[in-house]
């Protein structure tokens, strides 16, 4: 009898993903029992592609809002588990669990009510800061992912956080920090350095399914809101 965490659920997980269509992905590992493919999911945020952890995170959004509806105790308990990879007492590295958590609170209102304030504490330095710099990145996309579906969270203190972020020198946490001004609709070039509307550097940018090579620059010139003459170098 084969367990259901078996090789053969794992290997068909990872074929889905590597499929070039979101939406018939998406419904193939809609088929799998949800019990069965939280499991799989997780073990992808820790591969080497990009590409297939970044998906594993776009479905695990889906997995989580599915569970949110059915049972809502269930997807407190992926909301839980997720907490417990960014622990320094899980012994582990939280790869990809920030930003499946901003997935999931992205398409799940009800448990944005819940943990959205923990997402956030990631960020501060005054309450769950990670310190990590790579799991920063994550943080950064888990809160920018998530203010897409409500902007009007972003309080100061977080704006704050955000901003600093955009002289660091890592140019990834750069490209995070403008798309979650953005996706607040926050980014404004009164409150961002000079230097980011002239910045060449490339970073990859997953747009759900894909990834897109794209200069910090052009990130920031799609913002809205740019105004030449009030800009703060």
């Amino acid at each position: 009898m084969k367990k259901p965490y078996g090789r053969q659920t794992k290997k068909k997980v990872k074929n889905i993903l590597l499929g070039s269509l979101e939406t018939q992905a998406l419904t193939l590992l809609e088929q799998i029992p949800d019990e069965q493919l939280v499991g799989h999911l997780f073990s992808h945020f820790y591969v080497n592609d990009e590409r297939i952890k970044f998906r594993s995170i776009t479905a695990m959004g889906e997995l989580g809002q599915r569970l949110a509806a059915k049972k809502m105790e269930s997807a407190r308990v992926l909301m839980r588990r997720i907490m417990w990879n960014l622990n320094d007492e899980s012994g582990g590295i939280g790869w990809g669990s920030p930003e499946a958590m901003g997935q999931i609170l992205y398409k799940s209102p009800q448990l944005a009510m819940e943990f959205k304030s923990i997402l956030f504490s990631y960020l501060d330095n005054r309450g769950n800061f990670i310190e990590h710099a790579i799991l920063q990145r994550g943080v950064l996309w888990g809160i920018g992912t998530y203010l897409a579906a409500a902007p009007q969270d972003l309080d100061k203190t977080t704006e704050g956080f955000i901003l600093s972020h955009l002289h660091s020198f890592d140019a990834i946490k750069r490209g995070y920090a403008i798309r979650a001004l953005a996706n607040a609709g926050r980014f404004k070039c009164n409150i961002i350095p000079e230097a980011i509307l002239t910045d060449t550097e490339q970073i990859d940018l997953f747009t759900g399914w894909d990834f897109v090579k794209t200069r910090i620059s052009d990130i920031a010139h799609a913002c809205d809101n740019r105004t030449k003459e009030s800009i703060i170098p």
